[in-house]
């Protein structure tokens, strides 16, 4: 690889072909992307489709399955039936196979979708204007911005550097970040942790900005190096995955046992041991519902889906399990409780008040407020892009992005003030100073320092006043009615920042906060306001019927952070707002004592959210914590549900958390919650309808072996069985609307497993309803013609109760006769379509003789009909009768 840290950044921009003033046209990017490819890794390599396909085998229930299939070719040899029946176990298990294999197929297609979407955003700029775009898109020789936060996204050698640390560990291994600086270094053989003119792809910024021109992509960067180390993902296996894993292993060891007995007590009746391993074959083929754990992922990733729709990316499956179980929401007030469209209302300088809802500004008023509008606008590191039709985008942090907005407003372009007078160091805002400085070089090679912060830690560091275009000493009575004005706006929700600056005649060498930072002139005011976004107010209300607490944490003033909880129901009578100094002198066990106290954090640093969440925790809470800075990582990771901005958000913050939001709205947060409670409500009505179909299958051929009354389905009718109603059925039910309590009962217990006392009453008595009826039908065709029509009986009344009883299955309390068929049309396509697979076997002759049973005449048809419908009875009766559900069940 080139040594491009050893050649000055003039050399490598002229190497590229690139002005760093105007970046690259897109002919260009389309020449270099054709030639160089997308930024991106080779990607791992993926299974085969026969890969794939030969993995479906590997289940334990598919060994039974070719047991069952070579028992019934020895009988069917034996009794010169031939090997229709193994061949048609076979034709199933190979239909089964192919089903998982596209179901697999799809799911890696989604994965892949998610990724993409959630992957990192770059700023470049291109053709003189500076555009935010997917990493992937990066070429060789774009110009890349850099600010605290974002991760790099290829190798590339520094333009400028403004106090610019990076965390390389991922690479070096070095924990502690990196300064880097533009100039060039010398020597050949420079170990990468050294290379400090170089930025190398997957780093961090932690600290300062810069600008740097893309010298490698994709492979052909220093990670491309250790591609195979990076690659090697592993297939996240959910909590319900591993569940449902055991559940299987469970009914597979019962099976066994009751297999075993049944081929004790027919050796014992004096059946044939063909017979009645057949039998036991069966058994086991009724006693695994194949479809469970396949049917679970599809919902699962349905529901991850369906949430991209509604504006949260979920970067992992579990995660939509865990969302259903939130009980609080940790929420920044910006951006994500309000509209993040900070518009400046208000201000104050020189001794006026200055109203900024009313523009343009009354000439009358002093050059005060013109210096304000300057220095607070040179302090701000947001983007302003002009677009041909005239309108304009910005892109950076509300508040700077509300300063650039109203000064355009005012006929003052940032990046013309910009160009005029040039930024020539800075020392970048952190969360413990709370203040921003930047120095310009101003008309006559004077210079300018500009520094905007919070109103305590801008007083801390001044010492004059700019009062009618007077600089004087600041006095007590100034610094009184400076805090006057900053209370009443804060009463009046605004957000206030405090603007001052000095002028010097020389940098110093070393630019830090000490030396710059010092006997300030304060100049003014800044009152902004996010509004409340309108959705909010009713996603606050949801949470608390939902027994969720909503809590917000801000770096707004107390009385600011109030205004806003009060306004959109977050904070009630009775309630406390803690500051981040009050939980500075707070200790771990006092805060865990009285978080459940409090429901607004104002002026808190990002560090203080690990403690919030931990108390919460420690109560036994599920907390979901918003985020979108560098430092809000280590809570993001600390949080059972870590929600980053994706808008606003740092590419480390989302790195870091289980869902990003493309709205950075509080609302999709609650819909989030609201879509896991439902997944989960569907996949235990999946659960529920699956074993209580299967227990039927069990207890029919259990209590048929028991009073030696013969086999009632052989294994490929149980198996037809299975793969009509497991599959279709199963899998529309999933798709059922949120039920209308779903946001209206507590948060579920995680600790919980599926098997409440009401879900395990429900699968016994539902299952021994459709056991019972079937033997029922088996009882009667054998009596009416014989063991064949007895089958076929069965298998008709099998198949179909379970087809009637699916209906069951949308509520546990309500009737099924009150849920619409239209609430979801997917499950009536898929009974109709099953209902049709069915009659197909009982009706077409070559189809019947494959599977071995026979005509029924309108009689039996009856019976067939009538016996069908009794689960349906039967529950409604336990409805009625409030016996369907237990009283501490939802």
């Amino acid at each position: 690889m080139e040594q491009f840290y050893t050649q000055s950044a003039e050399e490598v921009l002229q190497k590229f072909g690139v002005n760093p003033e105007m970046g690259l046209s897109e002919t260009e990017i389309e020449k270099r992307r054709e030639k160089y490819g997308l930024n991106k890794l080779a990607s791992k390599k993926q299974k085969s489709l026969l890969s794939v396909f030969l993995e479906q085998f590997k289940s334990s229930m598919v060994a039974i399955l070719l047991i069952a299939a070579i028992v019934s070719g020895v009988i069917g040899v034996m009794e010169g039936e031939g090997l229709v029946e193994s061949f048609v176990i076979i034709a199933i298990l190979l239909l089964n196979a192919i089903i998982g294999t596209v179901e697999e197929r799809k799911a890696q297609t989604s994965l892949e979708a998610l990724n993409k979407m959630s992957s990192p955003r770059t700023k470049v700029m291109r053709e003189g204007q500076i555009e935010e775009i997917d990493s992937t898109e990066i070429v060789p020789g774009d110009i890349v911005v850099l600010d605290t936060g974002d991760i790099i996204p290829a190798d590339m050698r520094l333009i400028e550097a403004f106090n610019l640390k990076v965390q390389e560990s991922a690479l070096t291994g070095e924990s502690v970040p990196v300064d880097k600086i533009e100039s060039t270094l010398e020597g050949s053989d420079i170990t990468l942790g050294d290379r400090t003119n170089m930025a190398f792809s997957t780093s961090i910024v932690t600290y300062g900005r810069g600008r740097g021109v893309i010298v490698g992509t994709g492979m052909n960067t220093e990670v491309g190096k250790i591609a195979n180390m990076l690659q090697s993902t592993e297939a996240t296996e959910t909590p319900m995955s591993k569940r449902l894993g055991q559940l299987g292993k469970v009914l597979g060891y019962v099976a066994l046992v009751i297999c075993t007995v049944i081929f004790v007590i027919g050796i014992i009746y004096g059946n044939h041991w063909l017979e009645m391993l057949m039998m036991s074959v069966s058994l086991a083929v009724a006693a695994i519902p194949e479809g469970l754990q396949i049917v679970s992922t599809i919902v699962l990733a349905i529901g991850v889906q369906r949430l991209v729709k509604k504006n949260a990316i979920v970067r992992t499956l579990p995660s939509v399990e865990t969302l259903g179980s939130t009980t609080v929401i940790c929420s920044d007030k910006t951006g994500t409780l309000t509209q993040n469209k900070m518009t400046v209302v208000e201000g104050w300088a020189g001794g006026n008040k200055i109203n900024f809802r009313n523009l343009p500004l009354p000439e009358e008023q002093d050059d005060d407020e013109n210096i304000l509008l300057h220095c607070s606008l040179l302090c701000t590191d947001s983007h302003l892009k002009i677009l041909p039709n005239g309108d304009h985008e910005l892109s950076g942090d509300p508040t700077e992005t509300a300063i650039v907005d109203i000064a355009l407003k005012l006929g003052v372009n940032k990046n013309e003030i910009e160009k005029k007078f040039p930024r020539i160091s800075e020392v970048p805002f952190d969360s413990e100073r709370k203040r921003m400085t930047t120095i310009n070089r101003m008309e006559n090679d004077a210079y300018r320092v500009n520094v905007k912060g919070g109103l305590d830690e801008v007083l801390d560091v001044t010492s004059r006043i700019l009062i009618h275009g007077n600089i004087r000493p600041i006095t007590k009575e100034d610094i009184e009615t400076i805090r006057k004005e900053n209370t009443n706006m804060g009463q009046s929700a605004l957000r206030v920042l405090s603007v001052a600056y000095k002028d010097i005649d020389e940098i110093p060498e070393d630019v830090n906060s000490e030396n710059i930072e010092n006997d300030l002139i304060f100049i003014g005011l800044l009152g902004m306001i996010d509004p409340a976004r309108p959705e909010v107010v009713d996603a606050v209300k949801k949470c608390k019927t939902a027994g969720i607490r909503p809590v917000m944490i801000t770096g707004d003033h107390k009385v600011t952070a109030i205004a806003i909880a009060d306004e959109i129901g977050i904070f009630k009578e009775g309630d406390k707002a803690v500051t981040g100094s009050d939980l500075e002198e707070t200790d771990d066990e006092m805060l865990t004592r009285n978080v459940r106290d409090y429901s607004v954090y104002a002026r808190v640093a990002p560090e203080h959210k690990v403690r919030i969440v931990k108390a919460w925790q420690s109560h036994g809470d599920i907390v979901a914590m918003t985020g979108d800075g560098v430092n809000d990582a280590p809570a993001l990771k600390q949080a059972d549900i870590g929600v980053a901005m994706g808008i606003v958000g740092t590419e480390v913050a989302k790195d870091a958390s289980d869902v990003v939001l493309t709205d950075d709205n509080f609302a999709t947060i609650v819909t989030a919650v609201e879509e896991g409670r439902r997944i989960y409500d569907n996949i235990l009505k999946v659960i529920q309808f699956l074993l209580s179909a299967n227990m039927g299958e069990v207890l029919l051929i259990f209590i048929a072996a028991i009073l030696n009354l013969g086999n009632p389905l052989s294994p490929i009718l149980i198996l037809w069985v299975n793969l009509v109603t497991d599959s279709l059925p199963a899998l529309a039910l999933s798709m059922d609307p949120a039920q209308k309590d779903v946001m209206t009962r507590k948060p579920r217990d995680p600790k919980r497993g599926f098997f409440s006392k009401g879900m395990i009453w429900r699968i016994v008595y539902q299952g021994s309803a459709i056991g019972l009826i079937s033997l029922a039908a088996y009882y009667i065709g054998c009596n009416d013609g014989g063991q064949v029509l007895g089958q076929t009986m069965a298998f008709a009344v099998l198949a179909f109760s379970q087809l009637f009883h699916v209906r069951n299955l949308h509520s546990n309390k309500l009737s099924s006769f009150r849920t619409s068929l239209a609430s979801n049309k997917n499950l009536i396509l898929a009974i109709l379509a099953s209902a049709l697979l069915m009659m197909a076997v009982l009706l077409i002759p070559v189809l019947r003789n494959i599977f071995g049973v026979v005509e029924m005449d309108a009689v039996h048809w009856l019976y067939v009909t009538a016996l069908s419908i009794v689960p349906i009875v039967v529950v409604e009766f336990m409805k009625l009768f409030k016996w369907n559900h237990t009283v501490d069940e939802y």
